[in-house]
This record gives C-alpha cells, structure tokens and sequence, in this order.
C-alpha cells in the first residue's frame, strides 16, 4: 500500500505527520511519499522524511497514484484523486454536504476523523481532543498576552494587584486544560457548562463551577454538546450576564456538531465588562459564541477585545502535528493488516462511524442528503 502525505494550505501550519510516524509506517511495510515541504511549517524538512524512508513525490504525482492520501484539510484538488482512493482527514462534513456528493461522485472513499464515535476505544485517535487540548493551553496565553494586566496577585511595597477574574464557557477538552493553564498564571477562575456530569473535573483542578439547573441530558450524545431548550437558555445567560460582569478574561469554546455556534455572550453582557477586558473564542468558525465574533480576527467592542480563532493549535505547529499523527497512526491500524495491506473492516463501528463517502455515496448516517 502507498500512501500520500499532502502539504497543507496556507495559513495552516500543521502536517498529518511527522517523520516519527513515517518511520512507523514504513517499518510496517508500507510505502511513503511526501509532497515536498510538507513538514516545512511544522519543523520537519524533507531530509527528515527521506530519512524515515519516505520518498518525495509532487502533489500531482501523489493524487493520481496513491492508494490512501493524509490531507487535513478538504482542498479542492482532492477531487482529482484517482477513483477508489482513501482520504483521511478533518473535513467537517456535516458542514460540507456538496463536497461530499461530489467526492462520492467521485468515487473518492474518505474518513473524516472528526466524526468517530466519541467511545473509550477511540481516544487514542481522537483528533478534536488532542488538538483542543493545544487550543485550550493557547487561548489563555493569548489572552494573558492581550490582556493589559497581571494574572496573579502581587503585594508589592508599592501596592497590591488583584489576580485577573477568568470565565471558561465550556469544560469539553479545551476547557479544561484553560483552567488549568489560567491556575497557573495565578488566575481566579470560574467555569460554566451545561453538562452537570463534569463539575467534580472541573473543581478538582481549582476552578468554581457554576451551575443552572435545567439542563438537557447530554448522556447519550456521545460525548458532545447537545441543543437545550429555551428555558434552559434564559436561565443560562442569566447566570453567564453574572458572571461576565466581573469577569476580566472570557474564553468561549461551545459548538454543537453540524450547527451554528451558540450565542452565550450578548451584546448587553460584552458592554458590561470594564474596559481592556479580552475575549477568546474559539467556536469563531462556526460562528462564535458572541454577536460580534469573525473567525481570525480581533474585534474591538467598547473597551473588551474579542479575538476569534478556531485554529490556536496550528500556533504549535510541531507538537500539533506529532499528536495529530499519532492518531491518524492508530486509526490506520484500523484499515491495514499486520503486514501493511490495506483492510477495511466496515464492521468495526470506529471504520463504520468516520466514513463519509465510498462506492460512489455518502455512507455516513449523521450526514442529512438533500434530495
């Protein structure tokens, strides 16, 4: 089996792995070719990839002969893959239906790494966790960097400073490690979540948790966030407009799989926090937690800056992609033999739940087809 490792497009900076995987991979039998600079952005030369074993191909090369293609990112020249080839990825497709179509149409077979079954045997291959996690840890560094003042407190002879007041909407992966890297500048930190189940998590790591009751049972989700109703809603913004009052540092990371982010901070709520206060939102490309959020950009409302950004894990691009890899690298033993061969199992609920398009239609029962 050959597989194709894709640069990515510019401005992401990650790489769907690194020469340590590579390693790995041809250890297994497998034959490797890396579209040249591909690693470049991550810290990985091409020398290092030849030096696991990979071969360098160019990109044309890779799509119109390789069995199975890493590529992160959906780019348009995918569909250009030879029919029967595998893309593996984070392609979103709840929110890329046409694109979809088109790769089935296409007879492209793709798995979209996003959409495994959140079960306790695919965490090793849980890309959205290891990548909130880095997203998590960045967005209270940006913060702490845009923020105009201390995060802990001092007591110094020429006055005392107060430790910096963080809210955390959202105790998922990214949330948590907020909270705990906000402990550790010495922030006082609260944190609201609907799901009632992850507050002992989230006062084990120092932070206050506040609760509204209400909520919908999110059990069965599997392990995602679930829509509540309107009730729930208004008691939540109520306890949020609280909280966010005093709050110096927002950092919002709420979205539901396939919609629209959720609308948690009002414009009401943003006017009341004091002037240099700094909101992170991390749900900005699905369009944001607040009305005023754009993806990749910092926007100024009265004196409380909002910064959108989906991507802060790509601000790591080396460690990013190391994870990453690993478990892209799990997920492939899913799909090969021992010996390296290619072997899809369509009765493993991991191979099941992650495939998107095969034999010419889209398999995924998650994905709503028009017509």
């Amino acid at each position: 089996m050959t597989i194709g490792v894709l640069k990515e497009p510019s401005p992401e900076t990650r790489v769907s792995v690194l020469a340590e995987t590579v390693s790995a991979l041809v250890k297994k039998g497998v034959t490797v070719w890396v579209e040249p600079g591909s690693g470049d952005t991550a810290f990985c030369p091409d020398a290092d990839y030849e030096k696991a074993g990979a071969s360098l191909r160019e990109r044309s090369g890779i799509l119109s002969s390789a069995d199975l293609i890493l590529a992160i990112h959906p780019a348009a020249d995918l569909l250009s893959a030879k029919p029967g080839t595998i893309l593996i990825g984070v392609y979103q497709p709840l929110f890329h239906v046409s694109l979809m179509k088109e790769w089935a149409s296409a007879n492209i077979t793709s798995f979209s790494l996003d959409m495994l079954p959140r079960t306790t045997r695919a965490q090793s291959m849980d890309v959205l966790s290891s990548q909130a996690n880095i997203a998590g840890y960045k967005a209270v560094l940006l913060a702490a960097n845009t923020y105009g003042r201390y995060f802990p407190m001092f007591m110094t002879a020429a006055g005392s400073i107060t430790p910096a007041k963080v809210l955390i909407l959202g105790a998922g992966v990214a949330g948590l490690q907020a909270i705990a890297t906000a402990k550790r500048l010495g922030a006082v930190v609260e944190v609201f979540d609907a799901r009632p189940a992850v507050k002992e998590e989230v006062m084990s790591l120092g932070a206050k948790f506040v609760e509204v009751e209400g909520a919908a049972d999110a059990s069965k989700a599997g392990g995602y966030a679930v829509e509540q109703t309107d009730e729930y809603k208004q008691k939540q913004q109520a306890r949020i407009a609280e909280s966010i009052a005093k709050s110096d540092i927002v950092i919002t990371t709420a979205q539901i799989p396939g919609k629209k982010a959720p609308l948690l901070i009002t414009a009401e709520m943003i006017a009341a926090m004091r002037t240099g206060s700094v909101i992170v939102d991390l749900a900005a490309a699905t369009g944001g937690n607040t009305p005023f959020t754009k993806n990749n950009e910092t926007v100024l409302s009265g004196g409380v800056r909002i910064i959108g950004d989906s991507s802060l894990q790509s601000t790591m691009p080396s460690d990013a992609s190391k994870l990453y890899g690993k478990n892209v690298l799990n997920f492939l033993q899913l799909l090969t033999t021992k010996e390296g061969a290619l072997h899809l199992n369509w009765e493993d609920d991991l191979v099941k739940g992650s495939a998107i398009t095969s034999e010419g239609k889209i398999v995924s029962e998650r994905i709503a087809v028009p017509g």
